[in-house]
Order: structure tokens, then C-alpha cells, then sequence
């Protein structure tokens, strides 16, 4: 196994590594989903409604890092296959509330369980005990870089 190094170039050698390995790693979870309902975006559109609860459009595509304009193409798809609902928001009528449907719920549980047992089965079939505890101590530090507003939160 490769050890980090302390010089710059070697750090951004380690960078490239990572995400590298990051990207590949979603690549392969994505292509483990097949033709499922939820892919890409549109799952990680739900995910957000899932945690978040109904929100604005605005909020979402915020949230999700996306331009108004992208987010409105895949929330017309996701409302068509009944995966979201679209309401005028009470307080302000110009804007709608974003809500996941109870298909949307269900369609989330069944892409999240599918990537679950592909990574099982990789993790299971190609890591030994150190490399599982490796990879699960590095899954918790990639969650507080991703978000460290979270961390914050749960000192709470």
C-alpha cells in the first residue's frame, strides 16, 4: 500500500489518488444499478427530499449545486414518473414545494439496497478485516470533508 508523502507534489499525487478512486468507486455503484428506476441525479435529487423533507426548487437546486434551470428538466421527469409532486407553496404562489411520493420513497429504498449489496459483495468477496476497517475509517473521514457542517451538528 502506497503511504502519503509530505511534499506538495507528492499531496496533490495523494489528491489525484483519492479522487480518482472516489469517482471510480461511484462509477462502478452506478453501473451495479442498471436500468433502475434512480440514477445519478435523480437520485441524489430524492435523497435530499428524503432528508430534507419538502423543499423549494430554488432550495433544492441550491442544495444539489445545480443551476434553476438543469434542476427543472429532471424535476418535470421525476414528477412524470411519479417519483416527486409539485405544489404551489402556500405562503408565497409564485414558488412550488417539492415533495417525494410515496413511489419516490420507495424507489430510493430499492436504489440504495441494490448499491448496498453490490458494495457488500465487493467489500466481502476482495477486502480482508484491516482493509474493511481501512476503507469504513475512511468513509468517515471523507463524510466530515464532504460535510463539515454535520460534524458541527453532531457535537450538538
Amino acid at each position: 500500500m502506497r503511504s502519503i508523502m509530505s511534499s506538495a507534489h507528492d499531496r496533490e499525487s495523494d489528491e489525484a489518488r483519492i479522487v480518482r478512486a472516489v469517482l471510480r468507486l461511484a462509477r462502478a455503484m452506478r453501473r451495479s444499478a442498471g436500468a433502475a428506476e434512480l440514477t445519478g441525479g435523480g437520485l441524489a435529487l430524492i435523497a435530499t427530499l428524503y432528508r430534507n423533507g419538502p423543499m423549494s426548487a430554488v432550495a433544492l437546486a441550491r442544495a444539489e449545486g445545480l443551476q434553476p434551470q438543469s434542476l427543472s428538466r429532471l424535476l418535470v421527469r421525476m414528477e412524470g414518473d411519479s417519483l416527486i409532486e409539485r405544489t404551489v407553496d402556500p405562503t408565497d404562489r409564485r414558488r412550488h414545494v417539492i415533495t417525494l411520493t410515496s413511489r419516490g420513497r420507495s424507489a430510493l429504498g430499492s436504489a440504495m439496497t441494490q448499491r448496498r449489496e453490490w458494495l457488500g459483495t465487493m467489500i466481502a468477496e476482495r477486502l480482508s478485516e484491516a482493509e474493511r476497517a481501512s476503507l469504513l475509517a475512511a468513509a468517515e473521514i471523507m463524510l466530515r470533508i464532504a460535510d463539515p457542517l454535520e460534524d458541527d451538528h453532531a457535537a450538538d
